[in-house]
């Protein structure tokens, strides 16, 4: 099975990085500074970010209905380029526990399973191997963060 694994998008992120503090809390939003590697993964880049770096921390709905209806913290960096990787797991999910979350064509979970440092790409291409999976969402099992999506190729 080969897979792709992209960072989101940044367009919706950009205007964020221009907002005061004040401005960012008023819509339950936060800037932070990075104060430890690896400590931020950035969503966009799918790489941590560099201390000493600004990050905003925002909610994001990874799944938009239905009963898996499901959103969760992110980080996002300013700097940060779309990342695109096939067939190979991205840096910030390498290095971290992850739960991985199979999910059909109407978006019904139909499988889960935790993947310790180094197994992701073996349990991606597992899961995928069901024909009934569209496709898997990455999260990070610790807190529980949106990682990425993983799409078939």
């Amino acid at each position: 099975m080969t897979y792709r694994i992209m960072g989101l998008d940044p367009a919706p992120f950009v205007a964020l990085h221009r907002l005061s503090g004040e401005e960012l809390a008023a819509r339950g939003m936060a800037r932070m500074v990075v104060d430890s590697h690896p400590g931020a993964p950035c969503r966009i880049s799918l790489d941590d970010v560099a201390t000493g770096q600004p990050v905003v921390l925002l909610n994001h709905q990874s799944v938009a209905s239905g009963p898996y209806r499901a959103s969760h913290a992110i980080f996002v960096s300013e700097a940060a380029v779309r990342a695109d990787y096939a067939n190979e797991i991205p840096p910030a999910m390498a290095r971290r526990v992850l739960s991985l979350r199979a999910f059909d064509a109407a978006a019904d979970m139909t499988n889960a399973v935790l993947a310790q440092p180094g197994e992701a790409d073996a349990a991606i291409r597992a899961l995928l191997a069901d024909p009934q999976v569209a496709y898997i969402h990455a999260h990070y099992a610790t807190r529980g963060c949106f990682a990425a999506t993983v799409e078939r190729m």
